[in-house]
Formats: C-alpha cells, structure tokens, sequence
C-alpha cells in the first residue's frame, strides 16, 4: 500500500501540537479577521500601557510553510528584510520578537496612528494588539478523575516523540521527569536546548526533558510575581501537571503525607518533553495568563525546534488572531494540532479553525470511599482518594466544636483555625462545604489533630476526591443529609470510612466543557477526553507537595495530546491520518449532541486500527483560509458541519489496513432530517481511496446531529459525527 504522507523532510520525523487558543466564528468572519486595512480590536495590553505591544503578521506563510528550495536561512533573511521595510514605512522601533518559522511578522511596540497605517499597507495580513488569556482549567471542579493512578497504568508508548508544552513551564525535578530506562534513542530532527538561567541551565536538559526556554516579553517582566522565576521553570503548577499527564514517566509511586497512592504513568511515558514557558503568575492573580505575544514566539520557536509534539492548555475568544495564525504554520510544518475547548463561561468552544484538533472534557474514573455510620447504621458512598481507611472513629459536627475564638458558622466550615484540638483530637468531623477550599478543610481538621473528615455538599455541587491532609469522604446532598440527621441522632457514636477504589464513571461530558458554534465554519469540539480532577505533578514550592489534582479542558488536552504521541511513536501516520484516526474511533457520548462532544471520548487504542482515515494535504488548510479551495471540494476532514446554504457534502476515505477491506455505511442519531450516504458500501484495496457523499432532506426543526458510520469486514468502526444547522 502507498505510504501515509509525511511532513517536510527538513522537519525530521512527526509531531504533533496540542493547544488551547481561539479563532472566529465563522468562515466569513475568519476571512475577514485576516484581511489587511483595518487593525484588530482588543483588550489593553499587558501592565495597563494600552494596547502598545502590537503583533503585526504579513501576507503569506512562514518557513515551515514553504516549498521554496531555498535554504531556510536565506528564507528567514528574505522574510526579515519583508519585515524591515514594512516597520520603516511608519517608522516602528524595533521588534521586541520576530517570527519567521510558524509565520512571517514581528511583536512591536505602536502608537495607535502607526498601527492603524500599518495595517493598512499591502503585504500586511493583521494587526492587533497583544492580550493576555487565561490557562484552560476550570474552576468548577466537576468529579474526580484519577486514571493516572489506575492500576493498569501504562508502562511504555511514545518512544522517539518529543513533546513540547507552552505553558507556565516545568518543575524537572523528581522521578516523574528524570532520565528513566527506556526512553529509547534521542530523537532525530529535533534542534532544541536548554536556556541558561538562575534555576535552569543546560544541566536541567536530562534525556528526558530535552529543551527549555522562556517567553515574557509580552507579558512584561515587571508584571511578574516577585517569586516567580524567569526562566523555564514552573512557578504556579500548571505546565508541570500538563507534562505528567500527557508524558510522566512510568511507575513513579504516588505519596502524599502518609497515604502511599499507588503508582502513576503520563498517557505517553516514553515520550520526550521539551518547555516553552510563556504563562505567568501576577502579583494578583486575576492578572495571571499568557499574553498572545509570548505564545506566538513560544509556537514559532517550538516549530523551529522540530518538536513531535506541543501541549498549549490555553484559553481564549473564538476569532482567527495571530496565535492561531501561528498555529496554522505548525499544523503546515506537519504538525497535529490539539487545542483546549476552554470554559463555558468563556463562550462557544476556542480554535474552531480545521487545522486544530479541539478537546472538550468528559468523565473518566473516580476513587469512591464508604461512610459506615454505626454497627448497623446507613451505608453511603462518595468521592475518595485515600487508600487506608479509618476508625472506628467517634463522629463530631465541626459546629459543635468550635475553638474558643471561633465562631459556630466558621467551625461548621472546618475554617482554617475554628476547630478546638480539645474536642476533635482522635475524632472524624462533619464539615460543612463552602467559605474555604476543600482542602483546607482537611488541613483544618489535621491541625486540631482529627484522624478524618466527611465533606457534605448542601446543593447540586461537584463531588471530589482531593489530595486530602485527612482520610476524607466527599458526599453529595443526598447522602449528606442522610449523614447529618443520623449524627444529630446519634451523638457520639462512631463511624468508620472506608476506600472502595477505582470505577469507570458514566460518560459524560461535564459542564463546563465549552461548546461549538453551529454557525462556525467547521463543527467543534473535535472529541473530548477525561478532563476532571486528573493526577499530575507539582511543583513543591508553588502547591507544597509532589502531586495534585487538575481539572478542566486542560488535563483533557493533555490527555489527548499523549495518545497522538503514542500513535506518532507505533505508527508514523501523517498528522491528518492521526487526527482522523483519533476522531474516527471516539466513544459516542450517549445523548449528548455533537456541538458538545464532536465524535466522543477519545480512544488511544482503537485509535491504533481505525480502519478508514480522511487523508488532508496540509497545503488545504491555507487555501481553504484564502477561500480558494474549489466548491465541488470541501476539506477532507473527519467530521461534517452543514448549514442550510447546502444539503450535500463530500469526503474521501482511504483503507489503512494491510489486506483489501469491504466497508458498509449506516447513519444513525437524526430525529429531524433524512440522511444517507452514497455509495452506501466500498470495497478498497490497501492503501486505497474513495469518495462518499452525505445527503440530507427534509428536516422538521433548524438544528439536528447525527452519526456516518462505516463497518469495516476486518470489526473496524469509523465515527464520522455530523452536525446540521438548517
């Protein structure tokens, strides 16, 4: 059969690059955002200067974009000439950074008036001024998640990738991130180093993290906290639990305090991880995020760098702007591009651009634990992380128990200080949620020398299994009340907590997941991915241990960006063949629309057959932005988002199977319009493509999704999700 494509050979072998940022809603408005004469509205720049720090991208792609035979060095020259010419002609300073890999522009400080006039001079794609998002975790913080800790953890996979992460950088140190056996050989084609710094230098740069740098021009370095650190290293926790989810080596024990947890694995524990620090702490922290200028620098360098794989877990608006121009360039140097969906509160889903992979979050896992109240009491469940567990134990309501200087209502909250030593010292106490975190909770009952905790939700809030300072029961408001009316019964009696383990949750997806634009120019989110209360590494310094939970579209982007790598290190697929692959084999997410779940949960291993992928040419990606792709042909990919300005589209499927292969099709999920395919069966041999057509008719309400499915005689399925919007 004919080899899958692959990048540019100057690029060395695969790589993929899982980000979280945002483009416009729709295919008029991406065209639009991109053309030349008129500057980009935007937030104020960074430290309250205006919008100063301007990013000013021309016409055409970067290196990594180009099919010149010229050498890259005399490319990037050319491009810096283009650069220089077009900041004289309204006499600009110089750049604070130039980009010639991902794409050709500079970040620039402007008046107003010069912007206005740059972005009105031939050759100019956009202007706008610098922002800064924020990281795409959530703060609601929906269940537990704790598959890292799975007793049937992954030991290998991944081997020979490289992935980066533009995030809030790393903490290298522990087993976690060390140089174990079984990285296998350096990887070839990748050109990345380790900057020198106070706390990071060339040492750092161990086998298993293999580059890192720092970007905070944009950002500003005057804005930082003061014990944040310039240089790669991680600062806030972030980027460290990011890279341990997708890449954390294999068989590390998990201990916090005095609970031994288990042993833990990254998704791809053989990769490797290279950083690019472009998220910072602020001294408040509703200043903290990424400005758009350090992103972008952190993407072109990370694509010059030659990385397999790069993880940016950053939130953002659904409009096209310089970073997803920037990404465009890597998807165009070969790259997998996998972005975060963001929150909810944030809008319809970030990146709805075709050459992003965009991940949503679902459930996954959870560790459950049992409140036994008395010898013959009720039995009730809920959230646990601990795996020893406690008492019998006699059982205290934390307003009961107040210590002299505190007050009934703080020490039913278990506050930090408002619990008497005296009276809980040996006991378990029912605390109340809300006023504080639910770990200081714990820690609060630690203090005043209590052996457990029972955390009681009074409304429909998440139920949690944290990294608990005590053996700690979380029980939603059901259960909760139950508990309560049997203590008010029963002072004084005991109770015992006991860990029930791990167990697959319903799948979901959570709430906060954002969701696509039915009016956006492809559907989105591409698939989701466990997202809730994920385990990964930490920073000491910035959390006070090793280990910590992570939840949001972040974790679930990481996740996602690992299994890529683990299909890049067994199968040396294309990006299009491996984003297919990904798509084509998710669990549907029982009802729930495609808006929300795009294909469904992502499966690593059925990933591995996927039996029919939609091949791309990656030059499609930049003709489809310049509106210059042919009507009669739409972009190959693996999902389909119709509005009523058509009722037919087309897409091309090819066998990747070793043998010749029959394959039957089937829709299945629409309640308003008639779908069908055409031809309804193919027979391909290795290797071999064809072209089917999606037809729709009739329809009794504006918006319907459902599912193309194609059976392959070997037991393959392929999920082709489409979404109408009539």
């Amino acid at each position: 059969m004919p080899e899958p494509r692959t990048r540019p050979a100057h690029h060395g072998v695969r790589r993929v690059l899982a980000a979280g940022c945002a483009l416009a809603a729709g295919a008029a408005g991406l065209l639009a955002a991109a053309s030349p004469g008129q500057a980009v509205p935007g937030a104020d720049g960074p430290g309250g200067r205006g919008a100063e720090l301007y990013l000013v991208t021309l016409e055409g792609p970067g290196t990594a974009g180009t099919s010149s035979e010229l050498d890259r060095g005399l490319q990037k020259l050319r491009m810096r000439t283009r650069q220089e010419r077009v900041l004289e002609s309204v006499e600009a300073p110089e750049p604070v950074y130039r980009w010639t890999t991902a794409l050709n522009g500079v970040a620039v400080e402007l008046s107003t008036d010069q912007a206005t006039r740059l972005s009105a001079t031939p050759g100019v794609a956009m202007v706008e001024p610098s922002s800064v998002r924020p990281l795409a975790a959530s703060a609601a913080d929906p269940g537990a998640d704790t598959a890292g800790l799975s007793p049937s953890a992954r030991t290998r996979g991944g081997q020979g990738v490289v992935i980066g992460f533009v995030d809030t950088g790393l903490d290298p140190d522990g087993p976690v991130f060390s140089s174990a056996p079984g990285l296998g050989p350096a990887p070839t084609g990748f050109g990345g180093v380790c900057a020198d710094a106070d706390d990071w230098g060339p040492a750092t740069c161990n086998g298993k993290v293999v580059a890192g740098d720092w970007f905070v021009e944009g950002f500003g370095a005057d804005r930082v906290k003061a014990s944040s650190s310039l240089s790669p290293r991680d600062d806030d926790g972030h980027g460290t639990a990011m890279a341990s989810i997708a890449a954390g080596n294999a068989e590390v024990a998990v201990r916090v305090g005095d609970e031994d947890l288990g042993r833990y694995a990254g998704v791809a524990p053989q990769s490797r991880i290279a950083v690019y620090k472009a998220c910072w702490s602020a001294p408040d922290p509703s200043d903290d995020g990424c400005a758009t200028a350090d992103l972008v620098s952190a993407i072109d360098r990370a694509t010059d760098d030659g990385v397999d794989v790069l993880n940016l877990s950053v939130g953002g608006p659904p409009r096209l702007d310089t970073v997803e121009v920037a990404l465009l360039g890597a998807a165009e140097a070969g790259t997998v591009v996998v972005a975060a969906a963001g929150d909810r509160s944030d809008g319809t889903a970030a990146h709805p651009s075709p050459w992003v992979t965009t991940v949503g979050a679902s459930t996954g896992t959870t560790h459950e634990g049992r409140v036994r109240l008395g010898s013959d009491g009720p039995r009730v469940d809920g959230a646990m992380l601990a795996d020893e567990g406690v008492g019998p134990a006699r059982l205290v309501r934390g307003a009961d128990v107040a210590a002299p200087a505190a007050t009934r209502e703080q020490a039913s909250l278990c506050t930090p200080g408002s619990l008497d030593a005296a009276e809980v010292g040996g006991r378990i106490v029912l605390c109340e949620r809300g006023g504080v975190g639910r770990t200081d909770k714990s820690a609060a009952v630690q203090r005043a020398d209590g052996v457990g905790m029972i955390l009681l939700n009074s409304g429909p809030d998440s139920v949690d299994a944290d990294f608990h300072s005590v053996a700690t029961v979380h029980l939603g408001a059901t259960d909760a009340g139950v508990v309560r009316r049997w203590a008010r019964e029963h002072p004084g009696a005991k109770v015992r907590l006991v860990p029930r383990g791990a167990r697959a949750r319903d799948l979901e997806v959570l709430g906060f997941s954002a969701t696509g634009d039915p009016a956006g120019p492809v559907l989105k989110p591409d698939l989701v991915a466990p997202g809730s209360g994920l385990v990964g590494a930490a920073p000491t310094r910035a959390v006070g241990r090793r280990w910590d939970t992570q939840t949001g579209t972040s974790p679930a982007t990481a996740w996602t960006s690992g299994t890529a790598a683990r299909l890049l290190a067994r199968r040396g697929w294309s990006a299009a063949w491996v984003r297919s692959a990904l798509v084509g084999t998710a669990d549907a997410v029982p009802g729930t629309p495609a808006l929300a779940a795009g294909s469904g949960r992502v499966r690593g291993v059925r990933a591995l057959r996927p039996g029919l992928v939609h091949d791309l040419a990656v030059e499609d990606y930049r003709t489809w932005l310049e509106g210059a792709l042919p009507s009669d042909r739409p972009l190959n990919l693996p999902s389909v988002l119709l509005s009523s300005a058509r009722s037919t589209t087309t897409r091309t499927v090819t066998n990747t199977s070793s043998r010749a292969r029959y394959f039957s099709s089937s829709t299945a999920g629409f309640e308003a319009h008639d779908v069908s395919v055409s031809p309804a069966a193919l027979r391909l041999a290795p290797g071999e493509s064809a072209t089917y057509t999606v037809r729709v008719a009739g329809g009794t309400r504006t918006s319907d999704d459902g599912v193309v499915l194609w059976r392959g005689g070997d037991g393959t399925r392929t999920r082709v999700p489409v979404q109408l919007s009539r």
